[in-house]
């Protein structure tokens, strides 16, 4: 049943529209909040969009530049991971703002506000980056499967286009059940993780030389196309549109003080989750950089290597084993936020609806396709390349999503009294510009060095 979100005439709001069509509409309002009890209970009845968020922070593709990184640099790249992190929980801070704010995700504001050929153009660019995700799932599921069982690649990549019957399930169950899911995968990958940390008994101090970023990260272009490739990995394009959209499934009080605690708890939500997806990819890079980068192994940028190093060098047998799980995890959890990105960017761009089974199947065969002719051509090797160059691919892509979002938050008159302060749209703005210019030099590096 599709539900209507009402807003004032577009006189009063800027948006063309007086009405939209609410934003995943069955699970729209669909948890309920507490009226009454302490602000710890109230906090816990929104938690988890920040968590289903924070997944696309920890994929497979985040693996694959994090792994090459710290092997190639050591621990001079953790200085990204951090910047990168502190700028996706100011933006999806923003992205949780505009969905309560005004009643729509970043998708329909999109629709609303530019004419239609622009809308086009950032619908497709849009779903470019959620099939570049969705290959570095593929791939990172279909690694992890050949790691743990034995699988070959091809064969693993094809079985990742049936996890849509486990996505259906799920969404049939409700959607505080698929959060529970999510935040037990990640607590799986923490503690693997964890568990790497104490095994790989990295350096102290250089690891905390390593959060203290350095001109050198900027005049080598070989550590820069890793560092971008980072930024695109942690900074994700499409989890703008998720979160907008899925802080709506809380059913608060639509008043300006109901929307006011709204926001100060996504917020809360969004910035705590987040800062797992900074420990994990942290830990990711050191252990990389503590196992192969100090021990000559500076070649190793594949996850397949990582995976058969990481026992011998650390001298545990579980070490490995641990490795190739997370991974499993984290490709299963991209996998349920993929496929409520891909429904929320259709429906919110183009105003039309799939059934989710076709919506998922459409993403995942062309996610399938480039990942097979790859791993049949050039094997494992391949697939490394091209978990890495997916990550740059939704880098390139980020811009288009951040500059909207900034531009709709720091508008009053579509967010009325919940507009960005001036110092958060002046922060806004910088992020969104350094984002912009790292991107065009990575493009001029790429075409013309």
């Amino acid at each position: 049943m599709k539900q209507e979100a009402t807003s004032a005439t577009s006189s009063k709001t800027g948006w063309r529209q007086q009405k939209t069509q609410s934003s995943l509409p069955e699970v729209y309002r669909s948890l309920g909040i507490p009226k009454t009890g302490s602000w710890i209970r109230k906090f816990l009845a929104f938690a988890g969009p920040g968590y289903l968020v924070a997944v696309g922070y920890m994929d497979p593709g985040n693996w694959a530049t994090d792994l090459a990184g710290g092997a190639q640099f050591g621990y001079a790249l953790l200085s990204v991971i951090m910047i990168s992190n502190l700028m996706a929980i100011l933006l999806q801070a923003l992205a949780g703002r505009l969905g309560i704010a005004t009643g729509r995700d970043l998708a329909q504001a999109c629709r609303d506000h530019y004419s239609k050929p622009v809308v086009i153009l950032l619908w497709i660019l849009c779903e470019l980056a959620i099939a570049a995700c969705d290959l570095a799932e593929v791939v990172g599921s279909a690694i992890a499967l050949n790691l743990l069982f034995g699988l070959p690649l091809v064969i693993g990549v094809l079985l990742t286009a049936f996890d849509i019957l486990l996505i259906l399930l799920l969404q049939n169950k409700g959607f505080r059940y698929i959060e529970t899911i999510v935040i037990t995968l990640i607590a799986t990958i923490a503690v693997c993780f964890g568990v790497e940390m104490i095994l790989s008994k990295p350096d102290v101090s250089g690891v905390m030389q390593g959060f203290v970023p350095t001109a050198q990260i900027f005049t080598n272009p070989e550590m820069l196309y890793i560092g971008i490739g980072i930024l695109g990995a942690t900074v994700m394009p499409h989890n703008l549109y998720l979160h907008s959209s899925i802080v709506q499934t809380r059913k608060y009080d639509e008043t300006s003080a109901g929307k006011r605690e709204a926001i100060k708890y996504a917020t809360w939500d969004s910035s705590i989750a987040l800062l797992f997806a900074l420990f994990i990819n942290g830990a990711i890079l050191i252990l990389s950089a503590a196992t192969f980068h100090t021990t000559g192994h500076t070649e190793v940028a594949e996850i397949g290597d990582a995976y058969q190093l990481l026992s011998p060098l650390l001298g545990a047998s579980a070490a490995s084993v641990l490795f190739a799980v997370a991974l499993l995890a984290s490709g299963q959890n991209s996998t349920l936020t993929g496929t409520l990105a891909g429904q929320i960017v259709m429906e919110g761009f183009l105003n039309i609806r799939l059934a989710p089974w076709l919506r998922r199947l459409i993403t995942r065969l062309i996610a399938i396709i480039p990942a097979v002719i790859v791993t049949v051509i050039a094997g494992p090797k391949g697939t490394g390349d091209l978990l890495i160059l997916s990550q740059v691919i939704l880098s390139l892509q980020l811009s288009f999503a951040v500059l909207p979002l900034v531009q709709f938050t720091s508008d009053k008159r579509k967010m009325g009294e919940f507009v960005n302060p001036r110092w958060l749209t002046f922060l806004s703005w910088a992020v969104a510009g350094i984002i912009l210019v790292l991107n065009a030099y990575l493009l001029y590096q790429t075409v013309f060095e």
